[in-house]
């Protein structure tokens, strides 16, 4: 498992990168939901957002784990 990633001499926890990652795909995703007007249909947007914001974060921790190998060779 990666615990650390080593950026420029830094170390940062895998988590924290996973965070940035999800927080930059649900900034492009609320966009594209404003856009469409989703977010007339929902009693409380922050909690969208919030939820939205698991899910993704969830998803990038999963694909760092199963790509794993992959990241390692890549961030170096």
């Amino acid at each position: 498992m990666i615990a650390d990633v080593n950026l420029f001499g830094l170390f940062f926890d895998v988590a924290l990168i996973t965070a940035f990652v999800a927080l930059a795909a649900l900034t492009v995703l609320r966009r594209l939901l404003v856009a469409v007007g989703a977010y007339r249909w929902v009693w409380h947007p922050p909690l969208i957002d919030l939820a939205l914001f698991g899910v993704l974060w969830l998803a990038v921790a999963v694909a760092a784990t199963q790509f794993q190998e992959y990241l390692v060779y890549l961030l170096g």
